[in-house]
């Protein structure tokens, strides 16, 4: 299944100042898709169904280069050498079009009588990170790095190239090393005590496998170990059901006095305390404060920030004040500690004021100390020369242009380094992805949801959440539904204004607090007293974004004010544009405002409408 959004986000996501050539990406489990930097090659630009078939074969070739023959016979095995010769002329031409109707074979290479893709730029391939991936859990064993590169299988290889005979073996091979990594975090699971995880695990491994009596026999004893009998001695039948139904037979006699055991009572684990773990090795390789609440829903969204961030080694997390930035980093960061062998570390840059102070407070995090006559880069750069890790540059707007320079100067001389920031608008560096945070999924304004179907809304969720963290007894009830969904609806599945409604449970009823959203801000109010103040009041998050903007920017965006629930291009220049704005200069405007993340824009076939 291609990744949720991707195309769209990574469109609108590469920095204006190119380097040449520029990253090529080709995606090949769940489907086959390509990028060349912004631009994403769709289905029907290939024209030829060889020219795909050419790009494929080379994403998977060691090196990703293959000699001009064997390229020949696996494309063309039936056909004689000139006719293949002649094909394959005509799909080399095809493919460098597609990949770069300018420049031609930059992306496509011929040397020594070999094609080679991308031979001078920078190639990501999906199947090449889930694999390194999969080498950094083994090297970690640490459960969190397995499921990072677990999550990163999307799907067998090129599902649609199922018959085709080049691409069997390699599927196979992907198919079998996912499998294994999900049985061998079975296995630290196991080891850990925690038999609910592990059991989870061994259902997806058995969902790609189901003919796999080990596996199901394993299923049934973490059942048992578990104190789920009837759950093992079910998971008994499924197996006698899937054998007998596809291959004809039945368990053999270790399953069967498995179950035996189970049924009868007599099946005895040795009983011990799990042993305490020892302390991982990545312990004191991170800073990432403990979570104060529980993250609630964006388990869609925590996969997908983890697979871009995996094909790119600048991912902003970008949308506006209150939508989640901070804690989604955080929680994609705690999910990857394990996968860098140097650790995950947090740099903190709210409390900054002047851009000059980024580099101290990066060698601060770091432990880099500052050698008198020597820039502080200068010895931040030697000191994570070699290092593998993650940075987390969190609330970057207001620095934008230091956080910028900064960052594409550890780019450029770290190699094994990676960064996620937080921004209300992109870090504009070479290479740069963006990934724009979505509100909470919430209700629509005209449903009337039961109890069961609100649970199913994330923003709900939340609401319910933290007002119980307030007021214990509180739970979504027939009685208070309609009022929490309308709540939700009205603001938006905004996280920080949920939670700041949520706040007012115990001194206000659900119906009450729907009541007075209307009216003012006033009413979202009351955040935690530690939290930095952008996030104690709504208007204090609106008016940090306000206080970043330029003067033009200013007048416009009080002028879109007007507007409730939406507006036009049209309808904004018309509005913005008089006495000291001119009207060829909205657009501009307008999209450093959508850049700021204080303007949505929503396509739609028939006109472009923005919301403010």
């Amino acid at each position: 299944m291609r990744p949720s959004a991707t195309s769209t986000r990574l469109a609108q996501s590469e920095t204006s100042q190119v380097r040449e050539p520029e990253t090529v990406r080709a995606w090949l489990l769940g489907g086959f898709w390509v990028s060349v930097g912004s631009q994403i090659i769709e289905r029907d630009q290939w024209r030829l169904r060889k020219a795909a078939g050419l790009v494929k074969l080379l994403a998977i070739a060691p090196s990703h280069r293959l000699h001009r023959e064997q390229v020949m016979d696996l494309l063309w095995p039936d056909l004689g050498r000139k006719a293949a010769s002649n094909n394959l002329r005509r799909v080399l031409y095809t493919v460098r079009k597609v990949l770069d109707p300018a420049a031609g074979s930059r992306y496509l290479a011929s040397q020594d009588e070999s094609l080679v893709l991308s031979p001078e730029g920078q190639l990501w391939v999906d199947v090449e990170a889930f694999e390194e991936a999969g080498v950094s859990a083994r090297r970690s064993r640490d459960p969190a790095a397995y499921r990072a590169a677990i999550e990163l299988y999307a799907g067998e290889l090129l599902p649609d190239d199922r018959y085709v005979e080049w691409a069997e073996n390699r599927r196979e091979q992907l198919r079998r090393h996912y499998l294994e990594l999900l049985v061998e975090l079975t296995g630290l699971y196991e080891e850990r005590g925690e038999y609910r995880q592990a059991a989870e695990t061994l259902q997806k491994a058995l969902s790609e496998e189901p003919t796999n009596e080990e596996a199901h026999a394993s299923l049934m004893r973490l059942y048992a170990l578990s104190e789920r009998q009837g759950e093992a001695l079910a998971q008994y039948e499924r197996l006698r059901g899937i054998l007998s139904g596809r291959l004809g037979t039945a368990p053999g006699a270790m399953t069967r006095a498995l179950r035996d055991k189970i049924a009868t009572g007599s099946f005895q684990p040795t009983q011990h305390a799990v042993p305490p773990q020892e302390k991982p090795w990545h312990a004191d390789k991170h800073n990432l404060p403990a979570p104060g609440t529980s993250f609630v829903g964006r388990e869609r969204e925590m996969v997908e920030v983890k697979r871009m961030l995996s094909m790119t080694r600048l991912l902003t997390v970008t949308g506006t004040g209150g939508c989640g930035k901070t804690r989604l980093a955080l929680e994609v960061a705690r999910n990857l500690v394990g996968s860098y062998q140097d650790g995950v570390w947090l740099v903190e840059l709210a409390p900054l004021s002047e851009g000059a102070l980024v580099p101290q407070v990066m060698a601060g995090t770091l432990g880099v100390q500052e050698h008198p006559g020597r820039p502080l880069v200068e010895s931040l750069l030697d000191a994570l020369a070699d290092k593998e890790m993650l940075l987390v540059l969190d609330n970057c707007e207001h620095l934008i242009d230091a956080v910028a320079r900064l960052t594409m100067v550890l780019l450029d001389s770290c190699p094994r380094v990676r960064v996620l920031a937080t921004s209300r608008e992109r870090l504009g560096v070479a290479g740069e992805l963006t990934w724009l945070v979505p509100s909470l999924s919430a209700p629509g304004a005209k449903q009337s949801p039961t109890v069961e179907e609100l649970e199913g809304y994330e923003s709900a969720r939340l609401f319910a959440d933290r007002a119980s963290n307030r007021h214990p007894g509180f739970q979504l009830t027939p009685e208070n539904a309609l009022a929490v969904a309308q709540v939700c609806t009205t603001l938006e599945g905004i996280p920080l204004a949920i939670e700041l409604a949520a706040a007012r449970i115990g001194m206000l009823s659900a119906g009450q607090i729907c009541g007075r959203l209307g009216h003012s801000l006033k009413l979202l109010t009351g955040g935690d007293r530690t939290a930095d103040r952008r996030h104690q009041t709504l208007r204090a998050a609106l008016e940090w974004s306000f206080e970043l903007l330029s003067e033009p920017e200013h007048v416009l965006f009080r002028r879109l004010a007007a507007f409730a629930g939406g507006f036009t291009l049209d309808a904004a220049e018309s509005v913005g544009g008089r006495e000291d704005i001119d009207e060829e200069d909205i657009l501009g405007l307008l999209a450093m405002l959508v850049e700021k993340s204080l303007v949505v824009v929503e396509e739609s076939w028939e006109r472009g409408r923005a919301t403010g």
